[in-house]
């Protein structure tokens, strides 16, 4: 049976952080019954499309998909096993922020089928939180995450973010060992990336906000890589390690170019050749019902050249590389029938390293690593 994995967007937060430019609204309480009816149909009518798949794994994000009530989760969770096949071993994360979880509601995530937590903790240091527009405080994070532990979650990621407003290399290396204190299966590390249009930009220019210069956020990242494989935490993708046996499924899917279905408010989607998402107006989803037909916006064919640009700079985000076998199993043609010189310019240039079996990024090639995966866009 072939495999499909899960992305569900619940767009709500309890308030939303100065940096966040995510598809999310805040005070909507009101209207998150009405999503969820709406979410369940889109469900529902996918149903059909995914008889001959079963689900490897499911990501419900957003937004704070954690301030749903207990019976909306479980809403959503019987609308899942209902329609899909989802394989007894999936894993099923849920993104949670600090402060928003309870008892009685990480009960009932355990008891809908989730194995795996996201905490979104960003930084150790309250100040810090406090300059965010996080809603939580450091003890916020610590009881939720005893409590998680205590219920028999045993995967849980934290995210951290580096680059902060006045954070120092100091600061990040205390963040870091706090967290490794905990041992965590998985650790997402962050560089902040002032976005048009949240708060932060704004603060930004008009001189309100401090960042770090380039060069200390690079020793930020290359201190993360050092503390953290020290602590045998593997370095599997540019920002993100896990101990041995827990990298995310789900985040491995879209670096490998698998299928996936997301459904929700703006989720986007790659099935059966082709990337769509759904439509960002909120108005406007509701109304659809779930309709798909009416949802999808911006439907693209992956073409074969696409197919293989794709490959190579999502794939090369993956430390381990590409794979030379698995790219001619694929296509059918040495990976030098497309990208020889590209591959031995950057080779020259100390950015790919290249052995009999992978390519993959060099320290130096990480660091400019957008620059990298750019030069795999063919003419």
């Amino acid at each position: 049976m072939k495999k499909i994995s899960l992305y569900i967007h619940i767009p709500f937060c309890k308030s939303k952080c100065k940096y966040c430019d995510f598809l999310s609204f805040d005070n909507r309480e009101d209207a998150i019954k009405e999503y969820i009816n709406t979410l369940i149909h889109e469900i529902n009518n996918y149903s059909s499309y995914v008889n001959d798949y079963e689900v490897s794994s499911i990501f419900i994000g957003g937004g704070t998909p954690s301030i749903l009530s207990c019976e909306h989760i479980r809403k959503v969770f019987v609308a899942l096993k209902d329609n899909y096949n989802i394989n007894r071993n999936a894993e099923i994360t849920i993104e949670a922020n600090p402060g928003t979880l309870t008892t009685e509601k990480i009960q009932a995530l355990i008891d809908a089928g989730v194995n795996r937590v996201s905490l979104g903790l960003q930084s150790c240091n309250n100040n810090m939180l406090m300059t965010l527009g996080r809603i939580h405080t450091w003890e916020d994070f610590l009881s939720n995450y005893n409590q998680i532990r205590e219920l028999g979650i045993n995967n849980i990621n934290v995210d951290l973010m580096f680059g902060l407003p006045n954070q120092t290399i100091k600061h990040w290396e205390n963040d870091l060992r706090k967290i490794i204190s905990l041992k965590p299966e998985h650790i997402s590390c962050y560089g902040l990336i002032i976005e048009e249009g949240t708060r932060f930009y704004k603060m930004y220019n008009e001189g309100k906000i401090t960042l770090p210069s380039e060069e200390i956020e690079r020793d930020m990242y290359w201190i993360t890589h050092d503390i953290l494989q020290n602590n045998n935490y593997k370095h599997y993708e540019i920002s993100n390690f896990a101990l041995d046996g827990k990298e995310c499924y789900h985040n491995k899917v879209y670096w490998k170019e698998q299928e996936y279905i997301g459904i929700g408010l703006g989720a986007s989607s790659y099935f059966k050749g082709y990337r769509y998402k759904n439509i960002s107006d909120f108005n406007e989803y509701i109304n659809c019902n779930g309709n798909l037909d009416e949802i999808k916006e911006q439907i693209q064919f992956i073409d074969e050249k696409t197919n293989i640009e794709e490959y190579m700079f999502l794939g090369l985000r993956l430390l381990e590389g590409i794979n030379k076998l698995e790219f001619y199993n694929k296509w059918g043609k040495h990976i030098n029938y497309y990208y020889k010189d590209i591959i031995i310019k950057l080779c020259n240039e100390k950015l790919l390293y290249e052995d009999d079996e992978t390519i993959k990024l060099t320290a130096k090639g990480i660091d400019v690593s957008n620059y990298v995966l750019s030069m795999f866009l063919m003419d």
